[in-house]
């Protein structure tokens, strides 16, 4: 059974296009210790949203995870490690931070409550729901 996620990335230095254009990635970059938490969480096979920061504030596509965490090859720091992802799809419509916080099923949710942390886990719920406000 796979576990859900949301990271969180800036577009204009990295977006969900360039993580298609390039077929797989490296997700590094993380050094908050609640994200690399998350990060160390994660399993082949896991999906995630890619959410888009600064002025689009949305959830734009999914990505799988195919691999399991590993020390970020380029940090030097044996704490700071990374994930290999790879494409899924773009989500039909986007779903905007704004839409997410006008409904109450939500309330609990991380993106809602810790707004500055990068990888955060999504229980099956809110992964259906985002995907349905999608549609």
């Amino acid at each position: 059974m796979p576990q859900y996620w949301l990271l969180k990335t800036e577009p204009t230095v990295y977006s969900y296009d360039d993580l298609v254009k390039e077929k797989k990635t490296v997700w590094s970059g993380v050094s908050n210790n609640a994200a690399l938490k998350n990060l160390r969480s994660m399993k082949k096979g896991d999906l995630a949203f890619i959410y888009h920061t600064g002025d689009e504030k949305a959830v734009v596509g999914i990505a799988e995870v195919v691999s399991g965490p590993y020390a970020d090859p380029g940090a030097g720091d044996p704490k700071l490690v990374v994930v290999d992802l790879k494409p899924k799809g773009l989500l039909k419509n986007p779903v905007s931070l704004a839409a997410i916080k006008a409904d109450p099923r939500f309330a609990a949710f991380a993106l809602v409550r810790i707004a500055r942390l990068s990888v955060m886990p999504v229980d099956k719920p809110v992964w259906d729901a985002i995907l349905s406000m999608s549609k």
